[in-house]
């Protein structure tokens, strides 16, 4: 059997233009799918954020001289349990339950809901339940001994922007009422050096403190005992500070707080911004405080006798 096509024929077939494909229809968005990803994701982070650790900002001088306006801290979920304030946001209705609760210790810095608001607050702990608490002219006793305060050299913060509240932030946010102390240093930076001491609990966690005794409506209060479940709290900042030894109706926390109203840890702060930065995000830069990133907020032990 013999190929009867030409030469020519073959080469002609073989230069023919291959048909092309028909294009391919695009395939139409799924945003039901994109919706619920989007979802997905958002529960991640809230769940992240309710049970793990979550970003706080600190916009108040309560907890000076430890814990600055502008400071941007992580605070742990899991140490004492979980419970209503534990949730990222507190939209359902208050609960006294806890899941795997555990007590604080004597100095940590935690987080809590006080039970007229429902926003934040940032205290320490300073009594346990079945303590017996009292200050007495500003020094706490903690079951009829006082807490040990010694003297140390006044801690230095910075006289930046967002501390000294020129025209940055509500005179109660920042350290208006330290104007007092404000120096210069040998090398030109402007500081606030404010009375300070160092206050040791019994468990010998220690850390400073700002006694300025030009005021002082907390610095007497009897002597009450913490129930079972709950604690006493302060700020460091004892005379600028609404916390335990205050009413409810006056800012405070009325008394010994429920455990139930504790909501986390303060671990360590990520960075802190002096309250200069602009819409620039090259100014976040400039507003940096030099040697607070990544700082413990966990209270130092001071070994017993010391």
């Amino acid at each position: 059997m013999t190929d009867d096509t030409s030469p020519l024929q073959s080469a002609a077939s073989r230069a023919a233009p291959v048909p092309a494909p028909d294009a391919e229809e695009a395939t139409p968005v799924d945003w039901w799918a994109e919706l619920r990803g989007l979802a997905w994701m958002l529960l991640a982070v809230l769940a992240f954020h309710s049970f793990i650790a979550k970003p706080f900002y600190i916009p108040s001088i309560s907890m000076m001289p430890n814990l600055l306006v502008g400071d941007r801290l992580v605070v742990s979920k899991f140490p004492y349990g979980w419970n209503w304030a534990s949730a990222s946001f507190h939209v359902l209705p208050r609960s006294d339950g806890r899941l795997l609760g555990a007590t604080p210790q004597y100095g940590d810095i935690v987080i809590v809901v006080p039970r007229n608001r429902t926003d934040d607050l940032i205290k320490r702990v300073v009594a346990l339940p079945g303590d017996r608490i009292a200050v007495i002219n500003g020094q706490i006793v903690l079951n009829g001994k006082p807490v040990p305060q010694a003297e140390v050299p006044p801690v230095q913060l910075p006289a930046d922007l967002l501390l000294t509240c020129k025209d940055r932030t509500p005179a109660y946010y920042c350290y208006e009422e330290f104007a007092p102390y404000q120096t210069r240093l040998p090398s030109g930076t402007a500081v606030i050096e404010p009375p300070t001491l160092q206050e040791t609990l019994p468990n010998g966690a220690a850390y400073l403190i700002i006694r300025d005794n030009r005021y002082g409506p907390g610095n007497t209060m009897p002597e009450t005992v913490v129930p079972p479940g709950h604690v006493f709290l302060m700020g460091d900042n004892r005379d600028h500070s609404a916390d335990s030894r205050f009413p409810l109706d006056s800012d405070g926390l009325g008394g010994p707080v429920p455990l139930s109203d504790v909501g986390g840890r303060a671990e360590f702060i990520t960075f802190s911004l002096d309250g200069s930065q602009t819409w620039n995000p090259w100014s976040l830069w400039r507003a940096l405080r030099p040697g607070r990133s990544w700082t413990s907020l966990r209270p130092i032990h001071v070994p017993k006798g010391h």
